[in-house]
């Protein structure tokens, strides 16, 4: 535009002096401009985040078999699920009358995810058939740990600790009436005691109002065959303590 046609235009009415609200010069304050809001804004009201219970993971005392089992395969407490290849959980009838606690998994259990097998497993069942039961017939079997230690060492106090609540919490599920503890790790943590073997053996221990009866372990007795006739003892013992806990026979 020349400066010739800037000189002819127009000039610009002033704007209405209600709409300044002052000199034309001031600029608008927050209230002047108010009439803009149609309706009250409001923040929104965010929930409290803390005031919310969190979500609570069941403690191990409050599981089913099921959920059991899931825990026990995702258990990562200690250092030992680093070289596990399987959790050992348990096997067996789960309303058994017999229940047997070995010590901890072996090679052969951590490649196949069950107690007592190899060797040391059909031993263990030739004491069972002598006892006139079976595996999985009113029978359940279970170690105190359930992830082998490498090279097959004895498991470390920590380790126990955080793996013994699975344990009792078999215990509880199954409700049996008798225990049988197989070899001195198992009888000691069990019966929460440093003795030896033979200072256990011959007598009824309680765990939680269960009968409890030491002997060896299995895979022991293969080394010590001149022991398999105090493991026979002790299994007549716990046979002898069974009956005597079981409830008679109604009359016909």
């Amino acid at each position: 535009m020349t400066d010739a046609a800037e000189a002819t235009r127009p000039a610009a009415a002033p704007a209405p002096a209600a709409l300044t609200g002052g000199d034309a010069g001031a600029a608008a304050s927050d209230e002047d401009m108010s009439w803009f809001d149609l309706e009250p804004v409001h923040e929104p009201v965010l929930p409290d985040v803390a005031a919310r219970p969190a979500a609570t993971t069941p403690s191990v005392a409050e599981l089913g078999w099921d959920e059991l089992r899931a825990r026990v395969a995702d258990c990562e407490r200690c250092r030992l699920c680093e070289k596990r290849t399987n959790t050992v959980f348990g096997v067996g009838d789960e309303h058994a009358d017999w229940m047997l606690v070995g010590e901890a998994p072996g090679e052969n259990e951590d490649k196949q995810g069950e107690p007592f097998v190899g060797q040391a497993g059909k031993l263990l069942d030739n004491m069972l058939r002598a006892l006139a039961l079976k595996r999985g017939e009113n029978v359940y079997i279970a170690n105190v740990i359930k992830c082998r230690p490498p090279g097959n060492r004895n498991p470390e106090p920590d380790e126990v600790a955080r793996c013994e609540p699975y344990l009792q919490r078999q215990v509880a599920l199954v409700k049996p009436k008798l225990i049988v503890a197989l070899g001195r790790f198992a009888a000691q943590t069990l019966l929460k005691t440093d003795g030896s073997i033979a200072s256990m053996r011959g007598r009824v221990h309680q765990y939680e109002g269960v009968p409890v009866i030491v002997t060896y372990h299995p895979a022991y007795l293969l080394r010590s065959l001149q022991d398999k006739a105090k493991a026979w003892s002790d299994l007549c013992l716990a046979n002898d303590t069974y009956r005597s806990a079981a409830p008679a026979a109604d009359p016909p």
